[in-house]
């Protein structure tokens, strides 16, 4: 059993899982968008390399951090009890420090062959996800849903940083959108595993406050996003075909969030799966429609 389990702690497929691909992807996207922004148009294919490289690596980097500061609470629940570190797959130490070296990594990359701009803001949001958010708001406060919303705000504005070497207005909107996006996504998906977080002792909303103020703040935010996923054709970022669709998609998503409100809770899945699908697209027809 020992040998066993050394062996699989030198499992490249249990590396790749700490650092969380799918959540990856996700950043990839809305930083490939920011790009797209800020460069008025396709940049330079070495500029989206590096930047894509660098950014991904924080990406990861920060997954990575997140497990291993949330390893025991990890083990507590069904959902993530069967990750790398709580299943032993992974030593703690070897965790940590491919944690480290994916953000040093990261930081030397963005430095080196981007800008200083989105090496630093790719810091902060490793800091603001893998210290204030996991290490300390998570345990604390159902508020660090939306204060730990900066860090995976943080992409876009990364990706515009890296074409302009500075923060304008398009980054805003776009953190803006991202910011006000995060919190839905995430309480459907703490109501579905509320007994998870219960078990855990982690106060995310439904814990702390009970599932009808979770869908009440679901709700204002998916009516907030509604007119903030427009600002991108009002400030002349994106043109009219990304106001029809994000004018449909944001519908859609605060159809779904009704439909969540006045529903059982077990019926949440399909809001959660629909936040990931509105993000993608969203950010991909931005990406074709610039204004």
């Amino acid at each position: 059993m020992i040998e066993k389990a050394l062996a699989r702690s030198e499992s490249l497929e249990d590396y790749i899982s700490l650092a969380k691909p799918g959540i990856v992807s996700l950043v990839l996207i809305t930083t490939l968008a920011g790009l797209y922004v800020g460069h008025r148009g396709l940049p330079a294919p070495a500029l989206i390399f590096w930047t894509l490289l660098g950014t991904g690596l924080a990406a990861a980097g920060s997954a990575a951090l997140n497990n291993f500061f949330d390893r025991e609470i990890d083990g507590l629940m069904h959902r993530t009890r069967t990750r790398p570190l709580p299943t032993g797959a992974i030593d703690p130490s070897n965790a940590l420090a491919f944690a480290v070296t994916l953000v040093v990594l990261s930081f030397l990359t963005l430095s080196a062959f981007v800008n200083a701009l989105s090496a630093f803001l790719a810091l902060t949001a490793v800091f603001s996800y893998a210290v204030l958010y996991t290490l300390v708001l998570k345990r604390l406060t159902p508020l660090a849903t939306e204060i730990g919303g900066i860090s995976g705000a943080l992409p876009p504005v990364i990706g515009i940083a890296a074409a302009q070497g500075r923060i304008g207005v398009e980054a805003l909107i776009l953190f803006l959108i991202m910011f006000i996006w995060q919190p839905p996504h995430f309480w459907a998906l703490a109501v579905r595993h509320e007994a998870d977080y219960r078990r855990a002792g982690i106060p995310v909303l439904p814990v702390a406050s009970g599932l009808f103020e979770t869908k009440v703040k679901t709700l204002s935010y998916a009516a907030a996003l509604l007119p903030v996923s427009l600002f991108p054709y009002f400030f002349g970022v994106a043109g009219t075909a990304y106001l029809a669709a994000a004018s449909v998609l944001s519908l859609a998503f605060l159809g779904m969030a009704l439909r969540f409100f006045f529903s059982e809770k077990k019926q949440v899945s399909s809001l959660f799966f629909f936040s990931i699908v509105y993000l993608a697209l969203l950010f991909a027809v931005m990406t074709f429609d610039l204004g």
